[in-house]
């Protein structure tokens, strides 16, 4: 287990110290999913949420929430973003609870001290926020989990995989 780096010497919660990491080129690769009926995901196929397009505004959202992480995660540092891209994929097959899902992928971009996996979750996480907001009037019960780090590459610990380490989904 690698030793948490959050905590000072009397255990108190700091910012870790990047000063005397070398700047490298940094991805993240992050993927969450939002159920739905499939009358909604119908509904945003077709344009007819009465908010407007939501992947539109979703995929704008991410963008911004990758941006704002800082601002809502206190020991996130603040980073000069080179790249966030949202993309979304329908899945029209239902699930157990009847219902059918989008999943949201975020790639975030930087060259620096440190790393942009938690860019990558924010946008996530406020995608299917967003998409929540726009389809509540239609469908209460949305819900979105299976948020996760699928890759990560650069810095001193190099490329992480999803799935190439024991015990992992």
């Amino acid at each position: 287990m690698s030793q948490l780096t959050h905590f000072n010497e009397s255990g108190r919660a700091r910012m870790v110290d990047v000063t005397d990491k070398q700047p490298t080129a940094r991805v993240a690769v992050a993927q969450g999913k939002v159920w739905m009926l499939p009358e909604t995901l119908e509904k945003i196929q077709k344009g007819r949420i009465a908010k407007g397009d939501v992947l539109a505004v979703a995929q704008v959202a991410g963008v911004m929430g990758a941006k704002r992480t800082p601002d809502v995660i206190p020991m996130c540092h603040p980073l000069l973003l080179s790249g966030v891209d949202v993309n979304f994929s329908e899945d029209i097959k239902l699930n157990t609870s009847g219902r059918c899902s989008i999943t949201i992928e975020a790639t975030v971009k930087t060259s620096g001290n440190t790393g942009v996996e938690m860019e990558a979750m924010t946008a996530v996480s406020v995608a299917a926020l967003t998409i929540y907001d726009m389809c509540k009037a239609v469908d209460k019960g949305m819900e979105f989990g299976d948020i996760f780090l699928v890759s990560k590459s650069g810095g001193k610990s190099g490329m992480y995989q999803r799935g190439s380490v024991k015990g992992e989904g």
